[in-house]
């Protein structure tokens, strides 16, 4: 798999969304108190990203 979404808990006992492309983190989302609000990022990302517009602030 070249490309997935990982939930994982970190050290403050937060759920945690992180994007990977062959194993590289891409990016990862804010700590969410439950395993559900971490889905349900992950699917407002897939809803959403596609047409989201790109802000170039370089």
């Amino acid at each position: 798999m070249a490309h997935h979404f990982e939930i994982y808990k970190d050290k403050a006992g937060e759920f945690r969304v992180r994007f990977k492309y062959n194993s590289e983190v891409m990016f990862s989302t804010e700590g969410y108190s439950s395993k559900a609000s971490a889905q349900n990022a992950i699917d407002s990302i897939k809803k959403n990203g596609p047409d989201a517009e790109v802000v170039d602030n370089s």
